[in-house]
């Protein structure tokens, strides 16, 4: 049978990781609070930008009233792609992604013997 000291020694070290662990649980809760803030503030901003991508979709759609730079010359000798990442890390494979897909975006165009141009936004492209 385990000592009466044994005993204390193992109940003293479960009570300080019990400590240890209520620490890092009220850390863990207040970075979600500040992350579910962050993306409560951002909200605006993703909303402002859907109705962007939206309205840009609704005038490419009817070429005849779209504007010139949305539509081009119809002779798609030069292709400007915009690369946009993040400037910073810990945002799971996106910025890995995008730069996969902006590869293989790169090597079609050139595939057709098309000129590329190249516009990159974010420290991590």
């Amino acid at each position: 049978m385990a000592s009466l000291k044994f005993l204390r020694n193992r109940i003293t070290s479960v009570k300080s990781t019990q400590k240890i662990t209520k620490a890092m649980k009220m850390v863990a809760a207040a970075k979600l609070r500040k992350a579910q803030q962050n993306a409560e503030n951002a909200r605006p901003y993703s909303e402002k930008l859907n109705s962007i991508i939206l309205n840009l979709k609704n005038s490419v759609n009817d070429i005849d009233s779209a504007p010139k730079l949305l539509v081009g010359n119809q002779k798609e000798e030069t292709h400007l792609c915009v690369v946009l990442s993040s400037d910073r890390g810990l945002c799971g494979g996106f910025n890995t992604n995008i730069c996969r897909k902006a590869k293989i975006f790169f090597e079609k165009v050139i595939e057709q013997n098309k000129k590329l141009k190249i516009i990159v936004a974010g420290s991590k492209a």
